[in-house]
Formats: structure tokens, sequence, C-alpha cells
């Protein structure tokens, strides 16, 4: 009877299930119409409650608070714990300390990626993982795979076992017990004021000393602490209320992720909107989450990362995370092999977005006219060098993230969009439903190759 050979690419079938609310779906049935709320990743979410373009601003200029209660967040422990996540993620958690964070990924032997995390460091064998809402399940069942020997972890080793197998919770689930955690963001300039008016004395400090702390957070780092929504109750939240994280996925200068025990998200949410309301806090939808990450430049996976063109993290632009000096990690051959041979890039453009101009969208056709000016370009040509992955409205411009030929889209080239048929009576037309790229054509809107991330 011949052996059984494990899979080098990590397979795994999402069930389908009715989308459910999630641990604040109340709360926005409160503040917004049941219309808004849409099935985002198997969970019930607003798309916005005022206007997604009220909502973005409110993040640029004074502050916004999100429902993030959908992310999977996982516990990894024990005296495996580190050892594990160094193998499983492209990172080097031996660089992160006890009380920060660190952005990775994780990917299969064959080098697929599977989620892009990130890590804390809680004690020196205690960490939390938040990972994807839409790859949760997949990742809980590669752990699992992992920890049984059921995948490749290396093919140029295809009998090497995995080392290090340690504790892994799920977080959200009642298994978690007093340490069940869910994450509520937010994100925007008048964050830090909103923060210390939850605080309480921490570790002695008076609340004011604690304030400055908050303050004085640094990007990637966070405190556990407890704040003035409810009453602790013994035997229910543990050591400590509340995680607070400098993290945020707007791209804010200042932002902030709060984990707090599920049964008390809803406190604290409302307790936010309250002393966050002198401060021009807004509750925002993941319209708003979705502009606002564009404009900064931030990937979403399936979209700027892995995807239909497989998209890895030397093109999304975050080959820093993949660090390819360490002994080995899942995937680390093909990774080695994608640094030295990538030709496609994650780029961000600027084009008109004001009323009237129609909206570009995904797989529309991304055009190049290979270093000729802007005032050249007029009426003329150009060829696809690639198509666009993301786009939305960021006050009159639209920010769109594309997956162009890296040697031909460079800061301030000049570029142009294909909008693709969009309606039978457009195909009549003329339009194309598809494009291949090399090949020529006119351009329907022109705008602007700009910095890859947006600084705020």
């Amino acid at each position: 009877m011949g052996k059984t050979v494990c899979p080098v690419e990590f397979v795994f079938e999402k069930p389908q299930t009715a989308g459910v609310g999630s641990a604040l779906y109340q709360e926005h049935l409160r503040l917004t119409d049941k219309s808004h709320i849409v099935d985002f990743a198997g969970f019930l979410m607003p798309l916005w409650y005022s206007s997604i373009s009220d909502e973005h601003t409110a993040v640029r200029q004074k502050a916004g608070i999100f429902d993030c209660t959908h992310m999977g967040v996982l516990e990894i422990a024990g005296a495996d714990a580190a050892g594990f996540l160094n193998l499983i993620t492209t990172n080097d958690i031996n660089n992160l300390g006890i009380g920060c964070a660190q952005y990775s990924y994780i990917l299969d032997a064959a080098g697929n990626v599977l989620d892009d995390i990130i890590v804390y460091r809680r004690r020196a064998d205690k960490f939390m993982m938040v990972v994807n809402a839409a790859n949760t399940l997949k990742i809980k069942a590669y752990f699992e795979a992992l920890k049984n020997d059921r995948t490749v972890i290396d093919p140029d080793n295809p009998g090497r076992k995995l080392e290090y197998k340690p504790i892994i919770r799920d977080m959200k689930t009642p298994c978690a017990n007093e340490d069940c955690r869910v994450d509520i963001a937010l994100q925007g300039p008048a964050a830090t004021d909103i923060i210390s008016s939850l605080i309480v004395p921490w570790h002695g400090l008076p609340a004011r000393e604690f304030s400055e702390k908050i303050k004085n957070l640094k990007s990637f780092h966070f405190i556990e602490a407890d704040l003035t929504v409810i009453p602790a109750k013994a035997g229910i939240y543990g050591d400590s209320d509340c995680i607070i994280s400098r993290t945020g996925y707007t791209g804010a200068k200042i932002g902030f992720e709060l984990f707090v025990h599920p049964l008390k998200a809803s406190q604290l949410w409302n307790k936010l909107i309250e002393k966050g309301r002198p401060f021009g806090l807004t509750p925002c939808g993941l319209g708003a989450r979705d502009s606002l990450r564009i404009e900064a430049g931030l990937p979403l996976y399936g979209h700027e990362l892995a995807g239909p063109f497989n998209i890895s993290p030397f093109e999304a632009g975050y080959g820093w995370a993949v660090k390819l000096e360490k002994e080995f990690f899942i995937g680390k051959t093909a990774m080695q092999h994608k640094a030295k041979t990538y030709d496609m890039k994650v780029a961000r453009i600027k084009l008109p977005g004001e009323k009237g101009v129609r909206p570009v969208r995904q797989n529309d056709a991304v055009l190049s006219w290979h270093g000729l000016p802007a005032r050249e370009t007029s009426n003329k040509t150009g060829e696809c060098i690639g198509f666009v992955l993301s786009c939305a409205n960021a006050g009159e411009n639209q920010v769109a993230l594309v997956y162009v030929n890296k040697v031909s889209a460079n800061e301030n080239d000049p570029v142009g969009i294909y909008y693709l048929a969009r309606s039978q009576n457009q195909i009549q037309q003329g339009k194309l439903q598809s494009v291949q790229k090399g090949q020529n054509l006119q351009p329907d809107i022109t705008g602007t190759i700009v910095s890859r991330f947006e600084k705020f």
C-alpha cells in the first residue's frame, strides 16, 4: 500500500452559512436603517450610518469608531508558542518584545498567502493573533493540519514535521472564558483624548499620568488597562478590561484598537460614542473603512494581496515583513524565488472624482504611455499594463490601487483607465468586457501615479 503524501498547497473550502449579527449588531440597528446592513465575511455589518463621505472625513479630521468584532482573534500560548509563530509567519518573532505588535503573513509551503495578520506579544509565552474575518476558519483549520502533520511545511524536505505545537484558542468562543476578546477601532486625531476620558488609575498611576502614557504610546505597541465602562465583576473579565493597541486600518496617524470581552463590547461602544460626541466622534461603516484604507494604500486580502492574481507581499509593497534571512519559515523557498523574479507591483493612482465622473471599478484596465508627458497623452491610445484592484472616492478624487507592470509605472507618471463594459448596451456600443496586457486602448479617464502610501 502506497505512503500517504501530504499536500504542499493548503486547500480549504469555507462552508456556506447565513450571515450572523456581530457582537454589536443590536447597536447598529439603533443607529442606522436595516437596509444599510450587509453580509460581510459571514457577519451582518453596516455599510454606512450617515454617508461614506461624511464618515471618511470624520476620521481624517476628528475621529471615527468602527465595529471590528467580526475579526478573528486567536491565542497562541505555552512554551512552544514563540517557536511555532516563528515557523508559521514570515516576520521574525524574536524581534517582538512584550507589549509590541507585529504585521506578518501566514503562507502555505507553496508560498500562497493564507492571510495577513497582526501578532501581539502579551507575555514571553503568550501571544494574541488577529486574522481577517473571512479567513478565520481557514487559519484555524490550517493550524490544526499543521499540529497533526497533515500538510507539508517544507517542500525541500517533505518529511519534515512541525517541531512546536503550542496551545491555540479561539478568543471569541466561550472556551476562552474571561479572556474572550473582540475588537473595536477608534481612529483619528481626537482618538487619544476620547480614550483618556475612559481611563481609571492603572498600576498605581493617576488617570492624568496614564493619559500621558496613552498619548505617548508608539505605533504597534499596546498596554492592558481598565476602562470606566461598567463595574468589573469577579471571574468575568480577568486581569484587565481592555487591551489598548496603537494600530488600525485607516492610515490615520493616531488610531487605536481596543480588545474587550464580547459581553462588554456594547457598553464600551456606547460609552465611547457618548464621551466622543464633544470631540466629533462618528460611527463608521464598512464603506468608509474601505475608502480610508484605499486612500492610505493599505491592502485588502483578496484584492491587493493573494486574490485572482495571487499577489505576494513583495508585489503588495510589504517585502519588509518577509524576513528571508530567517533560517526557515513555511513558504520561504517560494518567497525567495518571488523576491528575485516578480515583475508586477501594486501601485496607487489618483483620478478625477467630482460629481458626474464615472467611477472606476475593479478589473478596469490601466493604460500607460511609457513616460510620455501628461500634456501629450490627450487623445492617444495607451498600452494596458495592468488592472484595477480597488477604487474609492476621497474628496474630489478617486484613489485606486492597481496591479501593474513593475517597470512601466513610476511615481508621477500619467496613466489612463479604460472602463470595461458594464451592460449589454455598452457591449453593443463597442465597449470590451475584458482586455489583455499589451493591448492598445483609448483611455476613458486619466490620472497620475502617486506614492505607494499616503501620509496623514
